[in-house]
């Protein structure tokens, strides 16, 4: 009868240590000094008096094993009650026979010196597989000690197949090359680019993240199988199957998966900050500059990209190394891939959850877009829990991102509102604020249906923004509400000119260019006509403004008031006063506005226009009523300076912003 395992589990201590011994110890002395460390380690030990004693699969292959007398010994005589004929003895000494040589093959090779590597030479890892396969049949068949030794023995070779796998894994892996890699993924990111990629890239003027518009539209794809890349080479698959499936027939299931994920975990860790996209935390986000964390946007896009076709790769890897387990396959796929993409999200929560400042909103834009794109596409590649983990986790930092574009939005309206520089442009040209702000808008239209989304309707921070009726898209809403934000910081930016002309100049550049801006976009389709010839509306009378405030004290002194009295002719000195006062107010208005800048050509020539009709026919009329009476006096030429012709010609330098007047006109002018 069989004697009863002992509850302490000693008969596996005892029979593993009896084991290590006897393949270790070569003297009675070394076993002497083994018996001491192994009874320090556990008391059980130190009790059994023929622990060392040769165990049956140490005895030679002609000598019969020994039973154990004490009861203390792991597998008693009765343990192997069978009977006694000479077939069982062979059988058990064969069976001695094959550990040995397995284990004469699996000892040679020292666990503790892993540069000495058994597949450097294919006929030594086939040996040695070959040796592991033998035990492994073994503790299939066999019992009592034969089976305790061949446990150890398989240990000791799985521990080793452990880290032949590990090395085989780490020196076959082909994406570690940073130049080769950067080459695999440009031809990658070619493929995710889609045709109206390239329309994002015109002219953005001062605008941020001009580049970064080009890369967020890029269209996400799915992979062929000859687009996912080689992480494993090919002829390294076959190597590294034949050791998962020993070890997994092993019982090892957690030793390689153990393995195989902390690998591929830190080759793609080392994959993503090749791309550019390592770890980075929240603080680090916050404190990093502008230019840095701008890049590290456009990579992470990349990269988001890339990893759909690395994680499908990462599947077939699996599926190719592991097919010996369908569950170990799965859950090794799942760690890895939850990785790969977590490490990526953790950029995108750290981003969502940074300083909402107006030049971050088109990077986070085009993360958004880029992480909806590819939603669809990771989660298909998860099963069950982990589909709904990842997915939720995306969907989650997909939440952070739009509250950050709606807080970014807000901020940006309050950036308009408080950008408060006195310091008036020379020139009364475009103010750069507004340049900032239209180039801004205009890349805001490029985002509108991701933005219809995130916009929930047209009341903004309490405030009715609608300019165009009720049928008005959020985004319409929104770009109206920072357009007014813009219109009453440009008007309240007019007032630091004292010259009131000037003040009108820089009005009719700043809101023309807004038209422009408009009607030379998407604008114009979501603002409407109406709302385009209110402004034109605008700068017409802006321009009659700028006539009254400019021109009517010139043109009084073209008036006949005072010239004749009622009991005398005409006053010759109150003449010369009014051709001398016209002379001094034009040059003046010529000094100042010939300085001044409209930058628009068409604009230009209006005005121009205005003032010759303005003015040109009032000194011609008045030039030939009362010129005649100063003719032949004595320095005639000293009041009648001008001609019509002369007058005309002066107007065209007027508001091209000429650093000093014309060197046509600097002697009739009086300057230097």
């Amino acid at each position: 009868m069989a004697a009863a395992p002992r509850a302490d589990g000693s008969e596996n201590v005892i029979a593993t240590a009896r084991h290590i011994v006897r393949s270790l110890a070569t003297t009675s002395e070394a076993a002497d000094d083994m018996m001491r460390i192994l009874s320090a380690f556990d008391r059980r030990l130190s009790v059994v008096p023929d622990l060392f004693s040769p165990s049956p699969c140490a005895a030679g292959e002609d000598e019969a094993p020994s039973a154990a007398v004490d009861d203390e010994a792991p597998f008693s005589a009765v343990d192997r009650e069978a009977p006694s004929s000479s077939s069982v003895d062979g059988e058990q000494s064969e069976a001695d026979a094959r550990l040995k040589a397995a284990e004469r093959v699996i000892f040679h090779w020292d666990p503790s010196n892993p540069d000495s590597l058994l597949w450097d030479s294919p006929d030594t890892a086939a040996e040695y597989l070959s040796a592991v396969d033998e035990v492994l049949a073994l503790t299939a068949t066999s019992r009592g000690d034969l089976l305790a030794c061949a446990e150890v023995t398989l240990q000791i070779a799985i521990s080793r197949l452990g880290d032949e796998f590990r090395h085989l894994m780490i020196q076959n892996t082909d994406v570690l090359d940073a130049e080769n890699l950067h080459d695999s993924i440009q031809r990658l990111f070619l493929s995710f680019r889609s045709p109206m990629s390239d329309a994002a890239a015109e002219d953005v003027e001062g605008s941020p993240l001009s580049e970064q518009c080009v890369v967020a539209r890029a269209t996400t794809i799915a992979l062929s199988e000859t687009q996912i890349p080689n992480l494993i080479r090919p002829e390294a698959i076959s190597d590294l199957r034949q050791i998962a499936d020993r070890m997994i027939t092993a019982g090892s299931r957690n030793d390689i998966c153990r393995v195989y994920t902390s690998v591929r975990c830190n080759i793609l860790a080392d994959c993503l900050t090749v791309l550019g996209a390592d770890t980075v935390s929240s603080k680090e986000v916050r404190r990093m500059e502008w230019k840095t964390l701008d890049k590290k946007m456009k990579n992470w896009m990349q990269a988001l990209k890339l990893v759909v076709g690395v994680i499908s790769a990462e599947r077939q890897l699996c599926e190719q190394i592991l097919a010996g387990s369908d569950d170990l396959k799965e859950e090794c796929f799942d760690e890895v891939a939850k990785f790969c993409v977590m490490h990526l999200l953790k950029f995108g929560e750290a981003i969502a959850e940074g300083q909402r400042t107006p030049e971050r909103l088109f990077g986070i834009l085009g993360m958004y877009e880029v992480l909806a794109d590819v939603l669809p596409d990771i989660g298909a590649l998860f099963l069950g829990d982990s589909k709904d983990f990842i997915c939720e986790e995306v969907e989650r930092v997909l939440l952070g991102m739009g509250d950050a574009v709606r807080g970014t939005l807000v901020e940006f309206g309050n950036a308009i509102q408080g950008e408060t520089s006195k310091k008036a442009l020379p020139g009364g040209e475009i103010h750069p604020l507004n340049r900032y702000v239209m180039n801004y808008i205009k890349l805001l239209v490029e985002y509108s249906t991701l933005l219809n989304q995130l916009l929930e309707d047209g009341s903004i921070d309490g405030r009715d923004s609608s300019e165009g009726g009720e049928s008005m898209t959020p985004v319409a809403h929104r770009v109206l509400l920072l357009l007014s934000y813009l219109e009453v910081n440009l008007e309240e930016k007019s007032k630091l000119y004292e010259d009131a002309g000037m003040q009108y100049v820089f009005l009719m550049n700043n809101v023309l260019y807004i038209v422009q801006k408009v009607k030379e976009s998407e604008l114009m389709v979501l603002l409407g006509d109406n709302w385009v010839r209110k402004r034109q509306g605008q700068i017409r009378q802006y321009s009659m403004q700028y006539l009254r405030a400019s021109w009517t004290k010139v043109l009084s002194f073209l008036k006949d008031e005072g010239l004749v009295g009622s009991s005398h002719g005409l006053s010759k000195t109150v003449l010369k006063e009014k051709f001398k006062s016209f002379n001094t107010a034009f040059e003046e208005i010529y000094k100042t506005q010939s300085a001044w800048k409209v930058p628009d050509p068409q604009l230009r020539a209006e005005l121009r226009i205005s003032i010759s009709e303005m003015i040109l026919p009032a000194y011609r009329a008045f030039l030939a009523r009362f010129g005649g009476y100063l003719e032949g006096a004595w320095h005639s030429t000293k009041y009648i300076k001008y001609t019509v012709e002369d007058l005309e010609k002066c107007l065209a330098d007027f508001f091209e912003g000429l650093p000093v007047p014309s060197s046509h006109f600097r002697r009739k002018l009086s300057l230097p």
